[in-house]
């Protein structure tokens, strides 16, 4: 199952070269048409949908689902976790991926992964951030997180800052995925969560990528 999210941080690299008041009707914000993105040495451009009547026809569109488990998720469901925008998340991109100081994780099973996401994320599902004792992936992916482990003490003064998200706020994997992080010791400061998730990312009519 590591398999499926391959956690390559080297690789996920993002810079801005916004071009310079482009002609374009819908920005992202005034003055930002397009934010460009190298992932895995391939260029990804986030931007909106231009056309004004457009609207989705996907799953997101849906109002209402079973809660439980489908529960509105509180805006901060952990205390000393921040709770971020689409405008945080697109600055995230632009800065921590581009100095490998951040990684854009989506906390959703893979099959949500596969079926869209957000350009430069990784998924690493929040099951397999399980804080049950022999979980053998955590030493590889806190490895690769950047903390340093200490006989049986991990050392997270130099490991990246985790921005989390799953499909919106009516979507528990994010939150999960954070609960089991900070059972297994990660900083809360090193923990961000865009709550907005992909229903508000593609509501904003905000870029997505198909992994492969």
């Amino acid at each position: 199952m590591i398999r499926k999210f391959s956690l390559v941080v080297g690789l996920l690299s993002a810079s801005l070269l916004t071009s310079p008041l482009s002609a374009v009707e819908v920005n992202i914000k005034e003055g930002l048409p397009h934010v460009d993105v190298d992932v895995n040495g391939k260029a990804v451009r986030i931007q909106r949908i231009q056309d004004t009547n457009h609207k989705l026809t996907n799953s997101y569109t849906k109002t209402s689902r079973p809660a439980p488990p489908f529960s509105i998720q509180p805006f901060h469901p952990i205390k000393d976790i921040e709770t971020i925008s689409e405008l945080d998340v697109i600055d995230f991109i632009k800065n921590k991926l581009s100095d490998n100081t951040g990684i854009v994780i989506d906390a959703r099973m893979p099959k949500w992964h596969q079926a869209g996401t957000i350009p430069g994320s990784v998924n690493i599902p929040f099951s397999i951030l399980s804080p049950n004792g022999g979980n053998p992936y955590i030493d590889q992916i806190f490895g690769l997180f950047g903390a340093d482990k200490v006989e049986q003490n991990w050392n997270f003064k130099n490991a990246q800052t985790l921005l989390i998200f799953d499909n919106g706020p009516w979507c528990q994997q994010g939150v999960r995925a954070m609960q089991n992080l900070v059972k297994l010791g990660y900083p809360k400061s090193k923990i961000l969560y865009y709550r907005g998730g992909m229903q508000y990312w593609q509501i904003l009519g905000l870029s997505t990528i198909i992994p492969k």
